[in-house]
């Protein structure tokens, strides 16, 4: 191929690399309609971001206005909140348990309208010093205690009591509480007035030794006087709270005597005041009794009873008490009582009977006569009504002709 042909040959590649290009390349056209879509997709998306953003970016309310608060965050946040002033202008919230020193001021404010507040009873007898003060505001209420002791330690709790037209409210369901420790190396158990204290051991409820501590760190034992001895606690029949001291949840015979707590601070030892337990055998119910009479109507002269039985529990006492028509006119009472041991519906019971008699009736004992059956939990009465008959007239004899 001569030179003139590749010539022409070169210019035909050039012309068919020209023609592609152009394909390729979009029209001036074409580049404005894309451009124009382009820019409309990243306005609303520019603006559909912005909107997401301006929902989810905090609002920023201006000096004096309120805080929208939703249905939830209402019923999340309490009432009235208690708080502690711990320096000019500056405010804690009460912990459940605080911790404080003997001699401290104890400042505490309750947020709420018409707030009721419960302390320690020791604080409601200090009339004396009246290191108690308590302070009303239209929002919120404050209690101080002054030169604060040992025996201030306890539960402070404060709840909002409302009035509306003539109904009110008591909100103590909803109390804001916080127990307050005032500790004293002194004084290592709150102090109280009584050097023995008697406390019942029931058999129908726990019993609580209230041998309460000023410092919750303390190591408190529990020990028997006579045999000296220390009583186990195993968290199951006797458990331990240092809020309130021993609880014994299920009494026994063997618990009995006298007990006391020991505390033990650093080396240091105290011994609390000491109980003495009586045990009770209380009935799981008051008495349930029947009455029945020997007869339902009576002439003057005759001879009757009225029978009480109340069935029981083993070595449970139940008394008895008459009430009669002829009590009123000084007739005395004649009444016999008993007790057996007995065998009902698979289970022993305690039969008790009281019968009173009335011998040679007269016309005062027509009435009601009612027997009044007593335990420890409380008295049942039964009654019955018993009547006088009319005398009967004696037939006439008749006359002799």
């Amino acid at each position: 191929m001569n030179s003139k042909g590749l010539v022409v040959l070169s210019f035909c590649l050039l012309l068919i690399v020209w023609a592609e290009c152009q394909k390729e390349k979009p029209s001036k056209a074409t580049e404005k309609k894309v451009m124009k879509a382009m820019k409309g997709r990243e306005t609303k998306v520019s603006k559909a971001t912005g909107k997401k953003a301006q929902q989810e970016a905090p609002k920023f309310l201006k000096k004096g206005q309120a805080k929208p608060t939703t249905a939830a965050s209402r019923q999340q946040q309490p009432p009235f909140i208690l708080t502690r002033a711990v320096a000019r202008g500056q405010f804690q919230k009460v912990p459940d348990t605080l911790v404080l020193r003997a001699g401290d001021t104890l400042d505490l404010r309750c947020k709420g309208r018409a707030i009721k507040w419960r302390y320690p009873p020791y604080l409601e007898d200090d009339e004396v010093e009246r290191r108690l003060r308590i302070k009303r505001f239209e929002r919120h209420s404050q209690l101080i205690v002054v030169n604060s002791t040992a025996a201030d330690t306890g539960e402070y709790s404060c709840w909002s009591f409302q009035c509306h037209d003539s109904e009110c409210h008591d909100g103590e369901d909803k109390l804001s509480k916080a127990f307050i420790f005032f500790t004293d190396p002194q004084e290592l158990f709150v102090p109280t007035e009584d050097y023995y204290e008697v406390i019942q051991l029931r058999t129908n409820h726990p019993t609580l030794l209230p041998c309460q501590v000023t410092n919750p760190v303390a190591k408190v034992t529990l020990h028997r006087e006579f045999p000296p001895e220390k009583v186990p606690v195993d968290g199951i029949d006797i458990s331990y709270d240092v809020k309130r001291g021993f609880m014994i949840h299920r009494p026994r015979p063997s618990h009995a005597g006298s007990l006391f707590c020991m505390a033990n601070v650093d080396g240091v030892r105290q011994i609390s005041t000491k109980y003495m337990l009586i045990y009770v055998n209380y009935p799981s119910s008051v008495p349930k009794p029947t009455i029945q009479s020997s007869v339902a109507s009576f002439r003057v002269g005759e001879n009757f009873n009225v029978t009480c039985t109340a069935f029981g529990e083993p070595e449970i006492a139940i008394d008895f008490t008459w009430e009669y028509p002829g009590q009123q006119m000084g007739r005395p009472p004649y009444v016999r009582e008993r007790t057996d041991l007995v065998r009902r519906s698979g289970q022993v019971q305690q039969e008790s009977e009281s019968i009173l008699y009335i011998d040679e009736a007269r016309a005062v004992d027509d009435g009601l006569y009612s027997c009044i059956a007593e335990n420890l939990q409380g008295t049942t009465t039964v009654s019955t009504r018993i009547r006088l008959l009319p005398a009967t007239l004696a037939p006439k004899k008749a006359k002799s002709g």
